[in-house]
Order: C-alpha cells, then sequence, then structure tokens
C-alpha cells in the first residue's frame, strides 16, 4: 500500500485560502477576503486577477475545462463543460478564462424544476458565483460554486435560499450579540452533516430492476438472518469495504472535504461516514460531492452505494444526522454554556430562540425533510418520529424548569435562576444525548436534526432551521432592545419563552405509540406522516409571512417549491409503481407459472410411478402458488388502474393524496403478495437476487 501524506494531500485540487495568499497579489487577496467575509461587493478587477491565477492554477492540475457548479432543485448537483481554449491567430489554441465567465454563466434552463417560475420561452437561467465556497477541480473541470437563478432573478435553486437564510441569522444574532456588549462581525451557522450508506455488489445491483430504475428494493422477503444479533454496528469493517473507505477518504481529501469518521452501521450491508463541521453554505456543497464521489468509487471497487433512505424491508434505512451550531467570526459557539453568569444568560437567550422555533415552525422542519423515499423511514423503529421535539437531557431540563418557575436550581447548591443578579449554575458543557429516538437533540454544543433522509440535500432543513432561529432573535431583539431593565426584561423573556413552549421538549421515548397520542392529543404537536401531509404547509400563512418577512423566499418562488417538491413526490413514486408493474408482469408472473409447472409435471410423473405417492408438498404449494398468481394479477390490474387515475388530476395536491391513499397501498398489497410467493419457491427459479445475496455478499 502507497503511503499518503495527508497534510499534502488534503485540498490539493481546491482553490482555497491556502492557494489564493500564494497566488494572488496582497491587493487582490485582502480586496477577495472582503468579499468572503463581509459580503462585500467583488470588483470586476479583481474577478479578472482571481479568474487568471485560477485558470492557471487548474491548467497545472491537469483541468482542461471549467463549470459553473450548482444545485437546481432536482436535488442534485449539474454542470456545464465549457473549455478553456481559445483561438489563436497562428492556428492554435490559448487557455483563457475571464472574470466575467467566474462571475457569472448562462446555462440553459428549460429542462429544470422551476414549478412555474419561468414561462417556457424564457429558457435562460444564470448562474453567480459564490466565494464563499472554494472552487475546486473534478474530472479534469474546475468547478465553481454558484448559485442559480431565472430570467426573471427568481431563485431556481437550494444555495441562493439557504445564503439568504444565513445572511438572515447573522444579522438578528448580531443584534443579540450587542445587547450582551459584544461586536460580532458575522454569525455563520456551521453543519458537521453524518452521512449513512449501502454497499452491496455491483453485478447483484444491476439484475435488479428496482434498484437501478428507483434505488429501492420494491420486492423482497426477508432472509433468515438480519440485523437481530446487532453484530455488524461498529463491527469489524471487510476488506473489501476498507478499501472502498481508504480510495473514498483520498479523493474526499484531495477536494478538501473533512472525512473524519467511519464505521459500520446497525443493518448488514450498511455504514456511515462524518466529517467534521464547515460553514452551512460550504458543507451543503461538500455534501453533494461527497454522495457524488461515495457512488463514482463503489463503482470502481465492484460495488454500488445506495443512498436511498429504505433500500430494503426489514433493515434499518438509511439517515443523514444535521448536527447545526451557531458561532461568531471569532469562533465562539453560540450553543455552548459559558463560564460566568453573563455568559450562562446569553448561551440560555439563544438555546431559547431554538426551542422557541423548532416548536413554532415545527410544519417547515417536517416539510423540509419530506420525501417519497424518507416517508418509508420516518416513524420507523430506526428513525425519529414524523413529531418534531426536542430533546435536552435531564440537566439542562431541570434548570428550565428551575426558570420557568422562579424555584431555586438543584444542583451541588440552591442557586436562585434569576439571571445576571445571583450566579447561575455551572453545567456541563457535554450534556451527551443519550435519547436516540429523539428528531431534534441537543448534544452539548450542537443540535442534531436527525430526521433527514440519506439522499436529501441538507440546504432544505438547514434553510428553515436558520429562518426559524432568525425569527426567535428578531423577536427578543426587538423587546430587549427598548428594555429599561435590560436583566429583568431578559429574565421574564426567556422564563415566558420555556412556559410557553416546554410542550416541544421530550426527553422519552419516542417510538412509544403512547408518545403519539400525548404529543397530539395533550400537547397539540403536530404528526404529519407523509410528504402529502407535510408539503402543502409550506404555503400556511404563518411560514410565508416569516420566510418572506426575512427575505429568504418571495411568495412566488415559495408556490414554485411546494409544487415542485409535491410532483417530485408524485413522479418517484409513480416509477415506482410501473417498475413493480413491469417486473410483475415480465418477471414474476411468467417464474411462478414456470415452477408451477415443473411442480405440475413432477406430480404427474410421481403418479403415474405409483399412485399410492402423496406429493403432499408439491401439491400443498401448487395450490397456495396458484392462488398467489391470481391474486397477483388482480393486485397488479389494481395497481395498473390507480396509476391511470393519476393522470387524471390536474391538481398536484390532489394527485399527491392520491399517491399517498391508493398508490402506496397498493404497492405494498402487491408486494406482500409476491414476497409470500418468493419463499414458496426454490432460488434458482426465482428472476432476481434474493435479500440474503444482496446483504451478504461483499466480504
Amino acid at each position: 500500500m502507497t503511503k499518503i501524506n495527508v497534510p499534502e494531500l488534503f485540498g490539493s485540487l481546491v482553490f482555497d485560502d491556502r492557494v489564493m495568499r500564494a497566488r494572488l497579489s496582497a491587493d487582490v487577496y485582502q480586496s477577495l477576503r472582503k468579499t468572503i467575509d463581509e459580503n462585500a461587493e467583488l470588483q470586476q478587477d479583481i474577478a479578472q486577477a482571481v479568474a487568471s491565477e485560477m485558470r492557471d492554477w487548474a491548467v497545472e492540475h491537469g483541468a482542461t475545462h471549467f463549470t459553473h457548479w450548482f444545485q437546481p432543485l432536482t436535488g442534485v448537483t449539474a454542470e456545464k463543460h465549457d473549455s478553456f481554449i481559445t483561438p489563436s491567430p497562428d492556428g492554435g489554441v490559448i487557455m483563457e478564462f475571464s472574470g466575467k465567465e467566474l462571475i457569472k454563466g448562462e446555462p440553459d434552463a428549460s429542462s429544470f424544476p422551476s414549478g412555474g417560475l419561468r414561462a417556457t420561452f424564457e429558457a435562460r437561467g444564470y448562474t453567480a458565483w459564490d466565494p464563499t465556497s472554494y472552487a475546486f477541480i473534478k474530472d479534469h473541470t474546475l468547478c465553481i460554486p454558484t448559485a442559480f437563478c431565472s430570467y426573471a432573478g427568481d431563485a431556481l435553486d437550494k444555495k441562493t435560499p439557504l445564503l439568504r437564510s444565513m445572511q438572515a441569522l447573522n444579522k438578528q444574532a448580531k443584534r443579540i450579540l450587542k445587547l450582551f456588549g459584544k461586536d460580532a462581525k458575522n454569525v455563520r451557522t456551521s453543519v458537521g452533516p453524518e452521512q449513512e450508506y449501502f454497499l452491496i455488489d455491483r453485478e447483484m445491483f444491476e439484475k435488479r430492476p428496482d434498484l437501478v430504475y428507483t434505488g429501492r428494493t420494491l420486492f423482497g422477503a426477508m432472509p433468515p438472518k438480519g440485523q437481530e444479533l446487532d453484530d455488524h454496528y461498529f463491527g469489524a469493517i471487510k476488506p473489501r469495504v476498507i478499501a472502498f473507505m481508504e480510495d473514498l477518504n483520498t479523493e474526499l481529501w484531495k477536494l478538501g472535504i473533512l472525512a473524519k469518521t467511519e464505521h459500520n452501521e446497525v443493518a448488514p450491508a450498511q455504514h456511515e461516514l462524518a466529517p467534521i463541521f464547515s460553514s452551512t453554505n460550504v458543507a451543503t456543497d461538500k455534501n453533494q460531492l461527497t454522495m457524488e464521489i461515495m457512488r463514482k468509487v463503489a463503482g470502481k471497487h465492484g460495488l454500488a452505494c445506495l443512498l436511498h433512505e429504505k433500500p430494503f424491508a426489514g433493515v434499518n434505512g438509511s439517515g443523514k444526522h444535521n448536527n447545526w451550531s451557531m458561532a461568531t467570526d471569532e469562533g465562539v459557539n453560540l450553543l455552548s454554556p459559558g463560564e460566568t453568569p453573563h455568559e450562562n444568560a446569553q448561551f440560555l437567550l439563544f438555546l431559547c430562540a431554538v426551542i422557541q422555533a423548532v416548536d413554532d415552525y415545527q410544519d417547515l422542519l417536517r416539510l423540509s425533510v419530506a420525501t417519497a423515499g424518507n416517508d418509508h423511514r420516518l416513524g420507523a423503529n430506526e428513525a425519529p418520529p414524523a413529531i418534531i421535539s426536542v430533546f435536552l437531557g435531564d440537566e439542562l431540563t431541570s434548570i428550565l424548569e428551575a426558570i420557568k418557575n422562579d424555584i431555586p436550581y438543584e444542583a451541588a447548591q440552591k442557586v436562585t435562576m434569576k439571571l445576571g443578579v445571583h450566579a447561575l449554575p455551572r453545567f456541563s458543557r457535554d450534556t451527551t444525548d443519550r435519547n436516540r429516538t429523539s428528531p431534534f437533540a441537543f448534544t452539548g454544543n450542537k443540535f442534531e436534526f436527525r430526521s433527514l433522509g440519506s439522499s436529501n440535500s441538507i440546504a432544505c432543513c438547514n434553510i428553515m432551521l436558520n429562518a426559524a432561529v432568525a425569527e426567535s432573535l428578531k423577536q427578543y431583539a426587538d423587546r430587549l432592545e427598548g428594555a429599561e431593565d435590560f436583566e429583568k426584561e431578559l429574565h421574564d423573556l426567556i422564563r415566558e419563552t420555556i412556559r410557553k413552549h416546554e410542550r416541544i421538549l421530550f426527553n422519552g421515548n419516542g417510538y412509544g405509540e403512547e408518545w403519539v397520542k400525548e404529543a397530539t392529543e395533550i400537547r397539540g404537536l403536530s404528526n404529519l406522516k407523509t410528504t402529502a401531509d407535510a408539503m402543502p404547509h409550506l404555503l400556511d400563512q404563518k411560514n410565508m409571512d416569516m420566510l418572506m418577512a426575512h427575505k429568504v423566499f418571495t411568495e412566488t418562488e415559495l408556490h414554485s417549491r411546494c409544487e415542485i417538491m409535491l410532483e417530485n413526490y408524485c413522479k418517484t413514486v409513480n416509477i415506482e409503481g410501473h417498475t413493480m408493474v413491469d417486473m410483475v408482469r415480465k418477471n414474476y408472473l411468467p417464474a411462478i407459472v414456470g415452477y408451477l409447472g415443473s411442480l405440475a409435471g413432477a406430480v404427474a410423473r410421481m403418479k403415474s410411478v405409483s399412485e399410492r405417492v402423496k406429493c403432499h408438498y408439491e401439491i400443498s404449494t401448487m395450490e397456495r402458488l396458484s392462488e398467489l398468481s391470481d391474486e397477483i394479477l388482480e393486485q397488479v390490474e389494481k395497481l395498473e388502474a390507480v396509476l391511470k387515475d393519476l393522470q387524471t388530476y390536474e391538481d398536484i395536491i390532489r394527485t399527491s393524496e392520491a399517491v399517498r391513499d391508493d398508490v402506496l397501498p397498493a404497492m405494498d398489497a402487491l408486494r406482500s403478495l409476491v414476497d409470500e410467493a418468493e419463499m414458496l419457491s426454490p432460488e434458482s427459479c426465482w428472476p432476481f437476487p434474493s435479500y440474503g445475496k444482496l446483504l451478504f455478499s461483499v466480504n
């Protein structure tokens, strides 16, 4: 094995601060840093100087093309490559790249989802450089992270609203810090997204049309062993997987992605990769890159990387834990308890802002992770419930309880909880979460939002979280800035916030049926079980008012996103339904009929030898399989009918409801019948690799 010099390798394909500082003149570097750090306008001459050095650096590293790399509303990234070549008078070429090309691109937007944001004749879209996310080289192409908007200036991507939400939170957080005597230049949110995934043999993958077309198995009976023994979780990593992980780390490190932790997850063939925190928009870019590179590296090892939330029924699905925090430009974590009463008062105020945000906008957080794939995962005993709640741990919960009731906190000594007047109790910085059923848990100096699906872009949930917290902070700043007695008003504000929003705090078992009843019937929390239930709430007036007030979305952008997300949900399930029909008619029914024929022939041959031969196994199996084949035919015809009905609905909300109420139940019923038939049929007669082979073939 070749020894890797990680510090030398790390970021070697990134035009990062080290490269800029070394290659740009002092004036150009300082001007660019001001643009990055303070959102200052980038001058054209500075852009030209940066473009020139960026081109030279990229060419030196083997790049021949450049692309504006952006994140349209498809959920994946997009890129259009242009070469650096420009004709020279002598018949040759020179390598050119201008400041204008760096700052702005004009890709065709006609085939990207727009939700009515652009007319058919307005095909042009624009990409705009995001200098806060470093350019990088991928496949001999210089990739420039950009925002993407329509001809009319509406956001057609996920990055633009994310940057707007970060700007909104920055503005309101600085107002709060100023009240505590702190003049921060910037407050940024940061994220460390833990990425779960499955690895299966590539040859097996290619033999499963459902995996190829939809990313998940639509049929498949459970093997004798699943995850019952808990022997895969944190177990010894298999040699083939280790080889994949080593190559993956190398490719990620080249791109400056802080891949840190890797291990086996709960289900067979399931694994996890966790990075170190980055600024939220950078973390979003890097997570999109990580998912792309995972698939690419897997292919080199004869593997397929599955990022679907529920690729296999009966074993754990895959999520993506979004570890979210806030910090100043000086690196002060605003969700970390302090050393003094003043610092702890500040911490508790920011903590309350998050608690209030989650309670006030629980529907926005739920819909931000709503997809057809994630609907199969949320609420199962492997992922948080669809009900959003906040876990704080016993110690922090007790502190808030004492503040709420104006009583001494029972710690090592009784301390009166009057903020800024008497000493706050010192509590542990590491109040580590021990409740894995909570969707939104405080874990020491950050919140971990666990409801995201494995394939989700982390942009969506962080847009909603940033905006909701910004709204809480705005309300606090409006009240505290005019207070005659700041300490008293601060104390009253924190106490009132705890009392008003304590319903969202829950430290118990999120999987229990009793919690569902308590949450919905007693506490009044929402339980939006599916995408069809959740997504329309994006257009609730309170949600639209908040998102528009902080300039995260315009009204037209909100309507377009609701339509796009519901369309994606419907189209995804429609593809799955048609894939099931195709597999049943072309493969499963012929296989069952073929086996029935062989059974009938075997019975006839045995009976011809001796009438005393009873053939109980053959006849009982044949009878049940014959019944199943009739039931499967009946059910596949029902599924075809409800899929056809989808085309008759003009309203996307009505279509999504039909998907939820008619299509998915028909798919489940069909699967149940086919899976039973699989258990009655020999492996040699079955047309596709079994769950056993898919889950246990990689060594």
